[in-house]
């Protein structure tokens, strides 16, 4: 059985991802795949505990990266991998590049340490496509302050956002063959038009 697609949503908080995800996956089961989706932090049992406590308690921050990593090898092993062997397509709420963004370009870890934590974690998987919901910080902010109690990512001041915004793009640039923007300032039906767009030449 040929494997399946890994497909990621990535985009600093409030803009807009996590309303597309169904959508997306749906789009692929019309077409008769069979689709799992999940998200990071999380995707476990174990890493829906270590999500309660990477987005809510302060710890110093490599400790901080090394959950993360701790809580994706988690997910790879008993979620992920599982699932590409199967040939079912797997659609993940973050992944790598998310702890790139915010560990190393919001709150500065050096990106060597990151790239021995992923070379350790998935040498040998990275995502086909990664969908990046970008917007400016101000409408993120806004759309942020009109839903719910903030986690403590989601309470960090601009400049945080700032960085983790530039270290998103600067991936982009680097990974720019897996890498979609997606301009998430527009209204929800322009951008699953894009979307579909997107998902229809997938193979």
């Amino acid at each position: 059985m040929a494997s399946g697609k890994f497909i990621t949503f990535e985009g600093i908080d409030g803009a807009g991802k996590s309303t597309h995800i169904g959508f997306v996956a749906e789009l692929l089961r019309a077409r008769g795949l069979s689709v799992v989706t999940t998200r990071e932090p999380g995707g476990t049992k174990l890493g829906e505990a270590l999500r309660e406590v990477l987005l809510h308690q302060k710890m110093h921050l490599e400790t901080e990266a090394m959950l993360m990593f701790a809580a994706r090898r988690e997910h790879l092993a008993r979620v992920i991998e599982p699932a590409l062997a199967r040939g079912d397509w797997v659609i993940s709420d973050r992944f790598s590049d998310a702890t790139f963004a915010y560990q190393g370009g919001g709150r500065q870890l050096p990106l060597a340490k990151l790239e021995a934590l992923e070379q350790w974690v998935h040498p040998h998987l990275q995502p086909d496509l990664t969908l990046l919901f970008d917007v400016p910080l101000e409408v993120a902010r806004i759309r942020l302050d009109a839903t719910r109690t903030l986690d403590k990512f989601e309470q960090e001041k601009a400049d945080f956002f700032a960085a983790t915004r530039a270290e998103y793009l600067r991936r982009v640039t680097q990974f720019a063959q897996r890498f979609r923007i997606i301009d998430a300032i527009r209204t929800i039906p322009e951008i699953r038009q894009e979307l579909a767009q997107i998902v229809a030449v997938l193979q």
